[in-house]
């Protein structure tokens, strides 16, 4: 990402007009794309709760944004690894103000997105057993402590950019973090009645679709607004984009189909979405054949994942947050070391002088990401758990009963 320091310049209309246009498909991620496709993958008596959770956590994202996230992401601090005060409440935003030759009101809320989506990834993780309250006091807390911090290092100008780290669009800002504190988090809440011999299929796999269609399509926001202008890194980061989930979903069908015997369509699209977090990163380094290796990658590593977490760890992450996103971030910012290095596959460029010292630096950014998350999602949970009664969990008669109706008096569904 564009640094937000960068030398000020005249506005350019055509570079504003594409910022706009991505914020508004980054937050179309979240709202509607990331709450259906969740809704539609837990039981009909819980899916207004998990649209209520990404909505809510949407609303909370963008004031905390506004009151200290923007200053503390992205503005110069004092050290390496938070940033500065003077931003606050946006205190000293005004119509004039240039963040290279775009608004700076439009570098906010582009980046306020960013910040909205990656909280809003972890519900999948707690989906059907969690208070409502316990949601909205971890994702506050989680965003302070967590993604702010992150954030900075790497696209604020800390150490991680310092190193020269490459994140184009979010690996180890949104995807790393957002995985390693959902398996923390999954292990800590504990599993979900039924688990792992009799749960439930997704209520609704044509809601599932529908919402995992709308993240693809937001995601060209995500990684193509990611170069802050629209330009040949925009367009080639569109192109790399959709050439990834293409593949990832054809080769997790496959697998599926194989293992199955038929291929499914909730399968074939978090085949999609481990594309796109795993193309993530490397959007603004590699080329189509780069693109395709990390597709391919993504839907390999990703799927066995899955079955990793559930069966061999025996946690709960409800969604496969931890195995798609988790994983499928980490991968493609360690990828992008050679794929990006590497012109014979269409590399873009890296950073430093050999795809050996970037690799270095990738994973000491991902080592970093994913030790800030674990212990931080470790030490909120511990934190808030007295303040809700001693549990963030909800109780087994509501558990059973169904979110919907326990926590929030309505149903989805009413059949006559």
């Amino acid at each position: 990402m564009e640094d937000s320091s960068a030398e000020e310049t005249s506005l350019d209309s055509g570079n504003t007009a594409w910022m706009i246009t991505a914020t508004a498909l980054v937050l179309f991620m979240t709202l509607p794309g990331l709450a259906l496709f969740y809704g539609g993958l837990v039981q009909s008596k819980n899916v207004l709760s998990v649209l209520m959770q990404c909505f809510a956590i949407a609303c909370l994202a963008s004031l905390l944004w506004v009151v200290c996230g923007y200053s503390l992401s992205l503005t110069p601090g004092e050290n390496e690894w938070i940033g500065g005060t003077s931003a606050f409440f946006l205190e000293s935003l005004s119509m004039e103000n240039l963040n290279g030759d775009i608004p700076e009101s439009v570098w906010v809320i582009f980046q306020m997105t960013f910040a909205i989506i990656t909280p809003g990834l972890i519900v999948g993780a707690f989906v059907e057993r969690i208070k409502f309250s316990a949601v909205l006091l971890f994702s506050g807390l989680w965003l302070l402590a967590v993604y702010f911090p992150v954030c900075y290092w790497v696209w604020g100008g800390g150490w991680l950019a310092e190193k020269g780290v490459i994140d184009f669009a979010g690996g180890i800002v949104v995807h790393a973090t957002a995985g390693a504190s959902a398996l923390t988090l999954a292990w800590m809440l504990g599993r979900r009645q039924g688990f792992p011999k009799s749960l439930r299929p997704p209520h609704n796999p044509g809601m599932v679709m529908i919402g995992a269609s709308m993240l693809w399509v937001g995601w060209f926001g995500f990684n193509a607004g990611s170069a802050a202008a629209a330009n040949e890194s925009a367009g080639m980061a569109m192109l790399v984009t959709h050439i990834s989930a293409a593949t990832a979903s054809l080769v997790w069908m496959f697998i599926e189909w194989k293992k199955t015997g038929k291929p499914g369509l909730v399968g074939i699209v978090t085949g999609t979405i481990a594309g796109l977090a795993t193309i993530t990163p490397a959007s603004g380094s590699v080329g189509p054949m780069g693109a395709i290796i990390i597709g391919a990658s993504a839907a390999i590593v990703c799927y066995f994942a899955c079955g990793f977490v559930k069966e061999k760890l025996g946690v709960d992450d409800s969604l496969d947050v931890a195995a798609v996103h988790g994983v499928g971030g980490i991968l493609g910012t360690l990828m992008v070391a050679y794929l990006g290095w590497n012109t014979d596959l269409g590399g873009l460029g890296i950073s430093l002088d050999s795809w050996q010292d970037q690799l270095i630096v990738q994973a000491q950014g991902c080592v970093a990401a994913i030790v800030l998350s674990v212990v931080a999602t470790y030490l909120i949970v511990k934190i808030i758990s007295p303040l809700l009664g001693g549990s963030i969990r909800v109780s087994e008669e509501d558990e059973t009963k169904g979110l919907d109706q326990a926590l929030h008096g309505e149903n989805a569904y009413t059949l006559h």
